[in-house]
């Protein structure tokens, strides 16, 4: 019998009728994967398979890549639109005409009433450029409200406020590429073999040809932390602490790099001051990472000579995950590694199109990284689109951490939810149904009619999904790349696109304004908005895309074929081109374990779920690995608790309950277990609300719970399935 690697069975798709391939980029996370979809003759999608010549996949793709296809003939597509007539428990089939006319007609009644932010917009980071572009001209241009955001806020909102605080201006500084030349990687919060398989698989192959230390900073042992060549597994929400205590260690011996502070840097007289009073010994009381580890990893990271660092979401939802983005930031700084080969401070964005919402949206300002605080800004964008530039307000308005408790105020009367299902995603989601319920009008834009929000809509509008429509999204590393339509979407179902124009024609105020039509149109009208500006799209076109399997940017006529790295010249978006060394002392501001919740509380991803699965829910091939809500807990914690593996038990938290399987496993400490985010009414009930001051994203992973065990497991269970159920 013959052994060995090479003699083992090839895993084999079955072999389908194809009668074309469509290009196209994955609708998941934001590594931005090419793919090629099969369609059979009669117009359906029969099978998938990864883009060779593409550089961010290189053929590979994820479970969840693997079977996107899947999602076009998933259950409970919504197929035509939905409104609440003469019973208020009962939808009745409509035509797009009668709900579109009763939506204008409801936000202008709302905002006659009540004023013009009583109608608030919370959209997505999964719909086209092109749509998140032409809603925000719909939302600041035409309904004019500010209270008007992304559900990036949940996920994102750190790094892009660390980033603007840091450099002048949001944009990931690196790319994927850089794992082939650094010599040390810092990675904290980032679970990247189940997060983003395919950059890890990127990250691997670098690392095989080119040993280099790898140094993982995580509470649980994830499967990244296991491969590392360090693992500091370090007490949750001190991330801060450990990054000062890298700074003062850098320069205390003389590691750091003295010409690039003095010329592309302000602030470090200041930020010195700080972290010379974080010495690894005072760290190590507040961190639980030995002081000798501590000045072990500075050194490792100082003597690189080329020294990256990424993060997920360990850092950034927290109540201080922007200053831990600009702690990192700091540290690139000091050693010199911001826009070289090698040398970035790479945040791994969540959603497949969450830099397309930042670049374009104007949630948070307006498009091209524009702001609403700046009158030059306000002025352009107004001749652009044709409107007054006092109907833009001079700053943003609120999140949408901020906007649900103004709901819960009386403050906003009405909203408008796209692609996005804050019930499942919100903290303290048990709250949430209750908040919705006293909107007097609430519209909901979904490619599904049983995503749970729609129990408590008036109107709710059939959205096509992935693949069955044209648009670009922007990955981690600033990668533009297409999605071409694969297939036509289910009965009355409409682009994102077509649903934004036909709303606007029903408002006087865009009489004034055009609308592009086409997704190539408003690629267009993106492309002039842009040049110029950091995010440059001038210099791209569907067809140069699709040619070079995606393009980053600032693409122009200086970067014909886009850009790897930003900041390569040291120059940065302040007025004076420098960078900001900005100090940041610790503040222990979140629950704390005590005798009634003894345990920590750490929420994540599994790799073949995706956010409240709502898409991979529906696909046998990905749900059966993970069908029913778990947590970990370790080996010793269960046996002093009186739990066996695969038992019901309840976890408790200040806020609600949940029932969960008990998984035993020491990937995680005695006193903090782990619970996927995906399901619903599970574990965003159990944590706390608690908001970040510059972002105002949610602390998802600082809060703490106690254990009951559960003796009837049959009621366990069936107490299960009613959370579950809606």
């Amino acid at each position: 019998m013959l052994f060995g690697r090479r003699f083992k069975n090839e895993i084999q798709l079955p072999v389908k009728p194809v009668e074309k391939w469509v290009y196209t980029t994955c609708g998941y996370c934001s590594t931005g994967c090419s793919i090629e979809v099969g369609v059979n003759q009669a117009g359906k999608a029969v099978t998938a398979r990864g883009v060779a010549d593409a550089d961010v996949n290189r053929g590979k793709l994820c479970l969840k890549g693997i079977y996107e296809y899947e999602v076009f003939e998933s259950e409970n597509r919504g197929t035509t639109p939905l409104l609440r007539k003469d019973r208020p428990d009962l939808f009745t089939e409509t035509t797009w005409d009668e709900a579109l006319n009763r939506t204008a007609s409801e936000i202008g009644r709302i905002q006659a009433l009540y004023g013009r932010d009583s109608f608030a917009i919370v959209s997505t980071g999964q719909i086209y450029t092109e749509e998140f572009y032409t809603l925000g001209k719909l939302a600041r241009g035409v309904i004019r409200t500010n209270n008007y955001d992304g559900n990036t806020t949940l996920c994102m909102a750190s790094a892009v406020s660390g980033y603007k605080r840091s450099f002048g201006s949001d944009g990931p500084p690196g790319c994927y590429d850089d794992f082939e030349h650094t010599g040390c990687l810092l990675a904290i919060g980032s679970n990247l073999p189940e997060q983003h398989p395919i950059i890890y698989y990127r990250l691997k192959e670098a690392y095989d040809r080119r040993r280099f230390p790898i140094i993982v900073v995580d509470p649980r042992v994830t499967m990244f932390a296991q491969m590392a060549d360090i693992h500091l597994p370090i007490k949750p929400g001190t991330d801060l602490v450990l990054l000062n205590a890298m700074a003062h260690v850098i320069l205390e011996e003389g590691l750091a790099d003295q010409d690039y502070i003095k010329f592309h840097t302000n602030g470090f007289e200041a930020f010195g001051s700080l972290v010379a009073q974080y010495s690894p010994e005072m760290a190590e009381k507040v961190c639980g990472i030995s002081a000798k580890m501590i000045r072990k990893v500075a050194r490792i990271y100082g003597d690189a000579g080329a020294a990256m660092t990424i993060w997920t979401m360990g850092i950034n939802q927290s109540t201080h995950g922007s200053d831990g983005v600009v702690a990192i930031n700091n540290l690139n700084l000091i050693t010199g590694n911001i826009g070289k080969p090698g040398g970035t401070s790479l945040s791994i964005t969540g959603q497949c199109n969450a830099m397309g919402t930042r670049e374009f949206s104007s949630c948070s300002g307006l498009p091209g990284y524009r702001l609403l605080e700046n009158a030059e800004d306000r002025a352009f964008t107004s001749q652009f689109w044709g409107v007054e530039a006092h109907h833009f307000p001079e700053k943003r308005g609120l999140t949408e951490t901020d906007i649900f408790p103004a709901i819960e105020r009386g403050e906003i009367k009405g909203l408008w939810l796209i692609g996005t299902n804050p019930m499942t995603s919100m903290p303290d989601s048990t709250k949430i149904r209750k908040i919705l319920n006293q909107l007097e009008f609430l519209v909901v834009q979904d490619a599904y009619a049983n995503v749970e929000t729609v129990e408590s809509a008036h109107v709710y509008l059939p959205a096509a999904l992935w693949g069955e429509k044209t648009g670009v999204f922007t990955n981690t590393e600033r990668r533009v790349n297409v999605v071409r339509k694969v297939v036509e979407p289910p009965g009355d179902a409409k682009p994102d696109l077509w649903i934004f124009i036909e709303l606007a024609k029903r408002f006087d105020r865009a009489k004034g304004m055009t609308f592009a039509e086409s997704p190539a149109e408003v690629f267009d009208e993106m492309r002039s908005v842009s040049k110029g500006r950091l995010c440059d799209y001038s210099g791209m076109s569907y067809e140069k895309i699709e040619k070079n399997r995606g393009i980053q940017w600032p693409c122009n006529e200086q970067n014909i074929n886009g850009s790897q790295r930003i900041y390569a010249d040291g120059v940065f978006q302040f007025p004076d081109g420098k960078a900001k060394l900005i100090p940041l002392p610790f503040v222990e501001n979140y629950e704390m374990p005590d005798e009634d919740y003894p345990f920590w509380l750490n929420t994540g991803r599994l790799v073949e779920h995706w956010h409240t699965r709502t898409k991979t829910g529906k696909i046998g091939n990905l749900n059966k690995f993970s069908p029913t809500p778990f947590m970990e807990i370790n080996p010793k914690t269960a046996k002093k608790l009186g739990i066996q593996a695969m038992e019901f038990v309840r976890v408790i938290s200040r806020r609600s309950s949940a029932i969960v399987l008990a998984q035993l496993t020491e990937r995680v400490s005695e006193d903090a277990i782990f619970i996927p985010m995906h399901y619903y009414n599970c574990v965003n009930r159990l944590v706390k609300g608690e908001l970040d001051p510059y972002s105002r994203q949610p602390a998802y992973k600082q809060s703490t719970v106690r254990i009951d065990k559960l003796m009837d497991q049959d009621e366990a269970e069936k107490s299960l399935l009613e959370l579950r159920s809606y």
